[in-house]
């Protein structure tokens, strides 16, 4: 079992959850349960995923969650382009 906080990866992804966290406290009101839920989800997706792959046994398994936290990276990249559509 490794530890997550070691990752210089997960602390990048934890950094970017709380600056998303942060902006998107700006977001409209009614946008709280729509567009900034998935967000901050997918974000939190991220790190999430890489914690708990390093909690797996199998490099296998770390690998798997890898991918996973990566497709949370492009779901969160197809969000913040709609956000900034959206909002502008």
């Amino acid at each position: 079992m490794r530890n997550y906080k070691d990752l210089r990866v997960w602390e990048e992804a934890h950094r970017l959850t709380l600056s998303v966290y942060k902006a998107t406290q700006a977001f409209p009101k009614e946008e709280r349960f729509g567009l900034t839920s998935q967000i901050r989800r997918a974000s939190a997706s991220i790190a999430a995923n890489l914690a708990e792959g390093c909690g797996r046994r199998s490099d296998g398994e770390m690998a798997r969650y890898v991918q996973i936290a990566m497709g949370s990276g492009a779901e969160l990249s197809y969000h913040l382009l709609l956000a900034r559509i959206w909002l502008s």
